[in-house]
């Protein structure tokens, strides 16, 4: 049997054969040593991982999150060729908030540090070789719907891609395609060209035109 020894010079050692004698004084003495380093190591951890505070940061930003998105994480992305947690948390939010979580969730099975695992996720994004391929990363590699991965790419890239939305998509009487097989086909193919041919100076603003509308025909709906 194992026996754990507390000697009088503050160490603890594990010995079979050769006990010591130690008073109960010593004991304690070595004990509140030992508690001592315990707290001290447990400090040093916490002030480690202890977030630090970010001086002067422009907080208003957060409230318009459109422009803080279409803006500075955009370029953001196009500089460094990858997204923070917090500029990548934006865009979910900013497309449904109600999602952050499993957005979260899904993220962690894919790897238990969160900074890398978006960090490699948008590295990918940004090295793909086509549009195509930096849409199938999202679903396919990293499965993440089609609404949701458009949103993201829309705004990393809003000249090629604009979201997949229900209202929009109902505008022009398309059937949900989102999770079939060949979704990446229908979104090129058919709703992406359905959505440039409408009026407005660029993507973002004929997608905001048609979900506008979208609202305002439910709006009128409800009110009759």
């Amino acid at each position: 049997m194992e026996t754990i020894i507390v000697n009088t010079k503050t160490t603890i050692c594990k010995n079979k054969t050769n006990f010591e004698t130690v008073s109960v004084n010593d004991l304690l003495e070595n004990m509140s040593i030992l508690i001592r380093y315990i707290i001290a190591q447990k400090s040093k951890k916490i002030k480690k991982n202890k977030p630090k505070l970010i001086i002067n940061m422009d907080y208003k930003k957060y409230y318009d999150l459109e422009n803080y998105l279409f803006g500075e994480v955009k370029n953001n992305f196009k500089k460094h060729g990858y997204l923070t947690p917090e500029e990548f948390f934006c865009i979910v939010i900013w497309k449904a908030n109600r999602a952050k979580s499993k957005i979260k969730d899904k993220i962690f099975k894919k790897g238990e540090n969160l900074n890398k695992s978006i960090k490699k996720l948008t590295s990918q994004i940004f090295k793909a070789s086509s549009n195509k391929e930096k849409l199938r990363i999202l679903l396919e590699d990293w499965e993440f719907g089609l609404p949701m991965a458009s949103a993201l790419l829309t705004v990393l890239y809003p000249k090629n891609f604009t979201i997949y939305d229900v209202r929009v998509r109902n505008q022009f009487g398309i059937k949900d395609f989102s999770g079939r097989k060949n979704q990446i086909e229908k979104y090129f193919s058919e709703f992406l060209p359905k959505v440039k041919k409408q009026s407005g100076k660029n993507l973002r603003e004929k997608d905001k035109y048609l979900w506008g509308k979208s609202f305002f025909e439910d709006l009128r709906k409800f009110l009759k």
